[in-house]
Parts: structure tokens; sequence; C-alpha cells
């Protein structure tokens, strides 16, 4: 995690910022005075577990929206590292290149043999023009299944972690075909005979999250977001400005509860108090306790039948009035 002085916070954010300052405060007084700060300091970092656990219960939409781009956050290679042991990177579609923004390999996950898959948006400045702020291109998705039939191959499960704003929506990315990539991914994965597991454990936006979606499980963390498109583009269909980004987050129904409520996902992974991005180890070690009973119990399913399950699950999606 980035130590507290290069950390950032979001407005929202302030009151557990003021606490920290007072406790930098406290530090520096009771070494200029040399009168013992430690009971005052206690009390703060008390206040400031309180005030993480006060501000995750009362999170708007939007808030949750503006968690999951968190810079603090930990990506899917920070999840890799906390959780898995082993993991071997995997480059190349076979065909184009190597897309950065897709990341993939076979790890092991306490002893279980697993290929990951995950979009990567970056840490720093630098890293996220390389990774292209995790909006894949086609040979991204063509990675993916790539990475995915050499699992089936092995009989290995699959766990994606989709963290994305949208696949990426330029002119070379069109020519090559970035609406057959995802379309054949989601094809494919319905198709897969190994457990398929998904995780959005960040941003999870319109087909550039479906393209590594599809699965047996899907699970959301508990501060992201799943839906067609951003708050701030509807906005901007909707009202033609960015202003009602909050009032598009309310009506979209984004949040992991909502998606719960409509049955487009599975289970709702806890975060630490005030999100993620203040304790990685205990962000992964939660992911971790979720995934490993989940595989032990879709491997216990014949392949076939766990792909009509997948087939049926996926086909009785949405509602509506006629």
């Amino acid at each position: 995690m980035p130590e507290l002085k290069n950390r950032q916070f979001l407005d929202f954010e302030k009151p557990i910022k003021d606490l920290y300052d007072q406790i930098e405060i406290q530090k520096v007084s009771a070494e200029k005075s040399k009168i013992d700060a430690s009971d005052t300091i206690a009390k703060l970092e008390q206040r400031i577990i309180e005030t993480k656990r006060e501000l995750t219960d009362s999170l708007t939409s939007w808030q949750k929206v503006q968690l999951s781009r968190h810079p603090d956050r930990p990506y899917t290679l920070k999840y890799i590292d906390k959780m898995c042991t082993n993991f071997i990177e995997l480059h190349g579609d076979r065909n184009v290149r190597d897309d950065k923004a897709m990341v993939g390999g076979f790890a092991q996950l306490d002893g279980e043999t697993v290929m990951i898959i995950g979009q990567q948006k970056g840490i720093n400045t630098k890293m996220r023009q390389l990774r292209n702020f995790g909006m894949a291109n086609p040979e991204g998705y063509r990675k993916a299944l790539r990475l995915m039939r050499l699992a089936e191959k092995f009989n290995k499960p699959v766990i994606t972690l989709i963290d994305t704003p949208g696949a990426y929506p330029g002119l070379e990315a069109e020519e090559r075909g970035q609406g057959e990539a995802i379309a054949r991914n989601i094809y494919e994965m319905i198709r897969l005979k190994v457990p398929v597991i998904c995780v959005i454990i960040g941003e999870g936006a319109s087909g550039g999250a479906l393209g590594i979606g599809v699965g047996d499980k899907v699970f959301m963390l508990a501060n992201t977001w799943y839906t067609v498109i951003s708050p701030e583009n509807c906005s901007a269909i909707l009202w033609r400005s960015w202003a009602q980004k909050e009032i598009a987050a309310d009506q979209l129904k984004l949040t992991p509860e909502n998606m719960m409520e409509f049955g487009l996902v599975d289970g709702i992974v806890p975060e630490p108090w005030g999100g993620a991005h203040w304790d990685y180890e205990e962000a992964a070690n939660n992911l971790k306790k979720y995934l490993l009973p989940v595989i032990a119990e879709l491997k216990k399913i014949p392949a076939q039948e766990r792909i009509n399950q997948r087939i049926e699950k996926f086909g009785k999606m949405g509602f509506w009035d006629e």
C-alpha cells in the first residue's frame, strides 16, 4: 500500500484524512515535548476505524463508483501477487501482439492450479499508458480466450478479474474486430468444460467486462459497479452534460446490491472498512476465501452438466413487461 504521505483521498474521505493529520500532529508534538501521546494516538486510530465503518455503511452509488476507481485501489496483478504463488504470466494472442491491458497465466491458489486472467490498469501515469488504462484491444480478448482454452486442455479452473472502463473504442480496435472478439469470448466461455469464476474487482463496464465475464459464478467486490455504460456517459447522453452523473449512477442501479437483487451476480465479496485500498492483504484474503470453496464445489459437477447450468443461468437473466 502507498505510504500515508503518498495516499490520495477522495472528497468524502476527508474526515479520515483529518484524523490521520491529527495523528501526525500528535507524533510531532510528542517528539518535541517528550510527552507520551500514545493514548491520544490510540483513540484517534480507533476513531479512524469507526469513521471508515460509518463511511462504508453510508456510501451512495456514485461514491461506490469513485471508490472502484480509487488510484490506490489494488488491481489484478496486486490480487494475483497477494493471493497466489508461482504465477507464470503468458503473453500474446498468437495473431497480432501482446495486449498489456489484459494479463493472465497459470498460478497456484493454496496449492490449487488455476488459470487467472484479468484487466490491468497501471499504477502510475507511465504504466497506465502502457496498460491503456485497462481498456483491452481485440488481441487482449483473443489472448484471454487462448489462455482459457489452454486451461481447458489441462483441465484447470479459470478465474477472471474484471476491472475496465470498457473495451478500447479506437478505430484500429474496430478494424481488428473488437465486437467479434468480445462476442466470440462470450460464446466460447459459455461452452468451456472447466469451472469458470468471474469477479468484478473494480469497474465492470459494458462489453469490456462481458468479454471475460461469463462464468459458473460471478461475484462483485463490495465497492464496485457493473452496468452497460458509465454514469458520466449516461449523463452525457440523457442530459448533454456530465453534471448529472450522480443521478445517473442511482438510476443505472449499478451497485453489487442492485446486481444481487436482479440475479445478475451470485455474491458480494466484502472489502476492508473504507475500501480495498486500505488493506491489500485483507482484500485479497477475503477474495481467496470466496474462491477456494467455490472451485471445490464446481469441480464436483460433471462438465456437461456445468455447461448446461451456465447456459440456463445466463439464458434466464433479465425481466420485462409486455
